[in-house]
Order: C-alpha cells, then structure tokens, then sequence
C-alpha cells in the first residue's frame, strides 16, 4: 500500500470545521446566528448535517431550504459549504463539496458526480485501512471518531489519539477529528495532530452562545500553534 498523496495543504494551525446543529427549523434565522457566528473566529468549512441522533435525514425540501438559505451566508464569509452524504444535493445547490460516510454514495461516484474541484471528504471511523484507501482514491481529508461521547449521533467506533498521532506522521492528506469535542477536550486533539477539529454541540449548546464559542476555540487553537 502506498503512501497517500496530498489533496489540500493542511494550514499552519489546526482550523475548526464547523457542523450545523442536527435540526433546523427556521433558516432564515438561523441563516442570521451563523452570519454572527462566523464573524466571531476563523472557520474553514461548514458542514450541513441534518439528521436526527439515529441517522434519519430531514426531507430533501428541507434540507434545500437550510442550504439555500446559509450557502450565501458561509460563502460570503470565505467558509467553504459541504453537504452531508449527498453529492446530488450539494451539486444541485451549488455547495463547495461533500461529505461521504462509508455506508452512502461511493467516493468515486461523487467525484465523478461534483468534478475534480469540489471538496470530498471521507468518514473512515477509528480505521488507518479506510483511511488509506480514501486518501490514495483522492480524498480531499480523511474524518476520524468518534473521539469522545457525543449526543449528535450513535458513534459506530472509537478512535483514540494514536490514530491522528500515526496519520500526522506517515500521511500528508489532511485528517479532521470528530466526535464530543468540546473546549475541555479539544487540546488533546490538537496536540496528537488534526489539522481540522469537527464540533457541533460544543459550538451551538455553548453556554455563551455560538459566537463566543467559536472565539474561544479560535483562542485555544492559537494557544496550541503557539505551545
């Protein structure tokens, strides 16, 4: 097995990649607390994810209306927009990429679907294999989790922080970590090597409110480049 190539360059620090809460009910206004939310601190991406903790999607309208409605708003603020596990949808909306799980539509066929351009990034759990097989197909990241509980969804595996310790030191495509990161824990992910850290809950549940949080990772982020 060969070592996989590079797809894009990982920055200088750690970036956080942002995840949309699992249910949105009004996105205008949400579209509105993102505008703000975004202002608050460097975000690399934003991924919409509308499914509840079992797995189950929100109806293709719906998630046609979120996206419609905060594509503009992450896209005007130089965040790329990548939607969940549908390459059609994201196509079809103009999102900057996707990304796939392990169980959805095959890397290749959304490759093929969005063009050399857009983003794909792959799920691959708590495996180096899958890993390695996504970043040699041409993956764009690798996502690795769940690193710790997390209430968003039913995490299939646990990944510890050796994996991003090996990944950080054998591969150059970038890796992104996922699962219950929170301001508490997001050192340690940093510390093993992730190039992106993937948080949900711990940006729209945040006590202060999502700005606040965003501001706070970006402190901590730069804390760690720092250290």
């Amino acid at each position: 097995m060969t070592e996989p190539t590079q797809k894009i360059a990982p920055e200088d620090r750690c970036r956080l990649y942002l995840i949309t809460p699992p249910r949105i009910d009004d996105p205008q206004a949400f579209a509105a607390l993102l505008m703000k939310t975004l202002a608050a601190g460097d975000v690399a991406c934003l991924q919409i994810r509308l499914k509840d903790a079992g797995g189950t999607p929100a109806t293709d309208d719906h998630i046609r209306a979120v996206t419609r409605a905060i594509l503009p708003v992450a896209q005007g603020a130089d965040v790329a927009v990548l939607l969940n596990d549908r390459p059609d949808l994201a196509k079809e909306l103009g999102c900057d990429g996707v990304h796939i799980g392990q169980e959805d539509t095959p890397y290749a066929e959304a490759r093929a679907l969005l063009g050399a351009d857009a983003i794909v990034g792959v799920t691959c759990h708590d495996s180096r294999h899958l890993a390695y097989e996504a970043a040699e197909a041409g993956a764009d990241y690798v996502a690795f989790g769940a690193f710790f509980p997390t209430a968003t969804k039913t995490p299939k595996t646990a990944a510890d922080l050796d994996l991003l310790r090996n990944w950080s030191e054998i591969a150059e495509v970038p890796c992104v970590a996922i699962g219950g990161i929170t301001l508490e824990n997001a050192a340690s992910l940093v510390e093993a090597g992730a190039d992106f850290i993937a948080v949900s809950g711990g940006i729209w549940n945040h006590p202060d409110g999502p700005a606040a949080a965003v501001a706070a990772f970006n402190r901590l982020l730069d804390e760690a480049a720092g250290s």
